[in-house]
């Protein structure tokens, strides 16, 4: 059987003779780990390049990983799993974590933000979301006495299930019983010049009702589309109209510029027989109309000077994870590195070499029973410039005009 390599260059190889180079604005890729067939971090980072993704989100700190990635000018969101909330209340115990996890790869594997927890907010647990905030100021504080502050941000990444209402997208308003959560998490972000991360799936709506859901409005295929009755602005696709209601929802509790970030976005190629749409050809199609939609460097019908901001979920199929046969099928890629359907990119590229000496630490706080740091999708339900200087001026001008 051919190597994991013949494997890569035959696929990028194919991938650019199908389809024709998009010339793809900054995209990023969600780098999950609930597998045990994924192949090395080292052979991960050619793949990366070749589908033109200059960013990588972690739902971990994996040492293996950001040892390989240095040097290759890969920006990283970093991990802080919900299983470690509880133990980041104490800030030498954060800063610990920063010192072990962050800073050690700084400067040569580009950590440029650290998501803490992951859909807390709607995991129906209130100690665990009493958590949230205080872990999310501690994590800051440490950057702060680092001097990482400037350079590295601090968010959490929210189900779109923190929505009370999402149409039309004008109306989009927060659920009321986590306001009052919400609230001063949005203030810290504000103030600290950090995105708001929702992860938004397109399919789920689809799944739950595919009879009065359109398929073509959801894939971004030409469609009729809707018409928001709350300031006539047309919507052609699902995804837009979901950021709109969450720039609504933060508008109306006085955040209207904070910047919003999709952090998981994708479609799955297979699923159970009740989940309605899971194919290689609608994953193709919507992943692929992604692409060009963000290509374009056009913002929302809402938010028409806003940069798409869109992480892809995910790199691999992972078989380990729990749930529904699509939890297991949202990979752009199988384990051994060969498309999980043909889909073409920009930037095809065949380097990969790894130029740091970095020594990986050890985890710290280690668990019995690590969770990796993610729910299941189905539990609920940054495009920026490559410099890290520059991401940083904007996110701040932004919050400067914010605090106006």
């Amino acid at each position: 059987m051919e190597d994991f390599t013949t494997h890569l260059l035959h696929s990028s190889a194919v991938l650019l003779l199908l389809f024709p180079v998009m010339l793809v604005s900054s995209i990023g890729i969600n780098y999950g780990q609930i597998a045990n067939n994924l192949p090395s971090p080292e052979k991960v980072v050619p793949l990366v390049k070749s589908i033109g993704a200059d960013r990588v989100k972690l739902y971990d700190a994996d040492p293996k990983v950001l040892k390989a990635f240095a040097g290759t000018d890969v920006e990283f969101i970093v991990g802080l799993g919900n299983e470690y909330l509880s133990k980041m209340q104490d800030l030498d115990t954060a800063q610990s974590w920063v010192k072990c996890n962050v800073q050690v790869y700084l400067p040569a594997t580009k950590i440029t933000s650290i998501a803490v927890g992951n859909e807390v907010l709607t995991f129906n647990d209130t100690s665990l979301s009493g958590c949230l905030l205080p872990a999310m100021q501690n994590v800051h504080t440490a950057l702060v006495n680092l001097k990482l502050d400037r350079q590295v941000t601090v968010t959490t990444a929210h189900s779109l299930a923190v929505l009370e209402t999402s149409y039309p997208p004008s109306s989009g308003a927060f659920r009321e019983d986590l306001k009052g959560c919400l609230s001063p998490i949005l203030d810290f972000l504000s103030r600290s010049c950090s995105p708001f991360l929702i992860n938004a799936y397109p399919f789920f709506a689809y799944k739950a009702n595919p009879k009065q859901v359109s398929l073509d409005y959801v894939l971004f295929q030409p469609n009729d589309g809707i018409v928001d009755s709350g300031n006539n602005l047309h919507y052609d696709n699902m995804l837009f109209a979901q950021i709109d209601a969450v720039y609504a929802a933060l508008g109306s509790l006085g955040y209207k510029t904070l910047p919003v970030q999709i952090s998981e976005t994708g479609w799955p190629s297979k699923g159970d027989n009740d989940e309605v749409g899971a194919t290689p050809e609608n994953a193709k199609k919507y992943n692929g109309n992604l692409l060009k939609v963000v290509s374009q460097k056009k913002g929302t019908p809402a938010m028409p000077n806003s940069h798409l901001d869109i992480f892809v979920f995910a790199m691999f199929n992972e078989n380990l994870k729990p749930g529904p046969t699509s939890e297991r099928n949202y990979g752009l890629f199988k384990p051994d590195g060969t498309p999980a359907y043909n889909l073409g990119f920009s930037g095809i590229s065949n380097s990969g070499s790894n130029s740091s000496g970095t020594n990986a630490p050890s985890y710290i706080l280690p668990l019995e029973n690590p969770s990796s740091g993610y729910m299941s999708i189905s539990s609920a339900e940054r495009v920026a410039c490559r410099s890290i200087s520059i991401r940083i001026i904007s996110l701040m001008a932004v919050c400067l005009i914010s605090l106006l």
